[in-house]
């Protein structure tokens, strides 16, 4: 055992003491980026330890390193070096989901039930204040857009799925949140087999429906069957780089452009109707 400069304690803790953190959204898959990992831990060892707090029942919880626990397993480790700390829920939310949120390639449905917990823990720890813009400030994503992640965290796991793997389009997976657990599994019973998608104006008349009574089965049914638009009718328009490069800095990414355009045509939309 060791401290460090700012005195947390740093244990190498047996591997079969290290458990998952409750609820923990992101997941943890055996694929080439662990390979490179379970590399890099072979060669030089852990060289950024965990976090992890004490658990009442014995061992300890992990707050940040769950990546790198399932890379010492598979490198052969039996132990793995760990700040320790004494962190209340609120407190452990808050850092589990800082210390993952940034990772590439995070899911929709990894990100909308991590801002989900970590917007829950700051009404915790900050009751009376606007949650959502502590969580905007925290992590500089848009209000508006971390709104629609937390709503997102309401969709069942099967649709979250489909969200996750683009045959629902995000948006339309947000307004699928407002209707209630049955009723959502009644749109995937409906939507796991079709050839064809579901359009904006479906899953808003379901939304609204669902939040002035509750949806019958066959309802949702019909609201479904309706004529899908034609094709010939798609509206496309094209803006090369010269556009986006007037707008958008270098580093922004394809979902922070797709995010903040999607942010400013609802702030545009509001307007009109307001």
């Amino acid at each position: 055992m060791k401290k460090d400069e700012n005195e947390t304690t740093i244990m190498e803790i047996p591997l079969e003491q290290l458990h998952e953190f409750k609820g923990h959204p992101f997941i943890v898959s055996d694929d080439k980026d662990m390979e490179e990992l379970v590399d890099s831990i072979i060669e030089n060892g852990v060289i950024s330890p965990g976090i992890v707090r004490p658990r009442p029942d014995g061992g300890y919880e992990i707050i940040s390193g769950h990546r790198r626990k399932r890379a010492c397993e598979l490198a052969g480790f039996k132990t793995m070096p760990m700040f320790v700390k004494n962190l209340s829920d609120e407190d452990a939310i808050v850092a589990m989901v800082d210390a993952n949120i940034q990772r590439e390639n995070i899911s929709h449905s990894e990100k909308a039930k991590a801002y989900y917990m970590r917007y829950n823990a700051m009404k915790g720890k900050n009751p009376g204040t606007n949650s959502l813009n502590l969580l905007a400030a925290a992590t500089g994503e848009n209000k508006k857009q971390i709104q629609r992640y937390v709503w997102l965290a309401r969709l069942t796991d099967d649709l979250l799925r489909m969200v996750d793997e683009k045959k629902l389009p995000f948006i339309h997976g947000v307004n699928l949140s407002f209707l209630k657990e049955k009723e959502q599994s009644w749109v995937y019973d409906q939507l796991k087999d079709r050839k064809g998608g579901i359009t904006a104006k479906q899953t808003e008349l379901l939304k609204i429906m669902s939040q002035t009574r509750e949806l019958t089965k066959d309802e949702v049914k019909n609201i479904l069957s309706m004529e899908q638009p034609s094709k010939n009718k798609k509206r496309i328009v094209r803006l090369d780089d010269s556009f986006f490069n007037d707008y958008f800095d270098a580093d922004c990414t394809e979902e922070d452009i797709r995010s903040i355009i999607t942010s400013l045509l609802d702030d545009w939309k509001n307007g009109k109707e307001e």
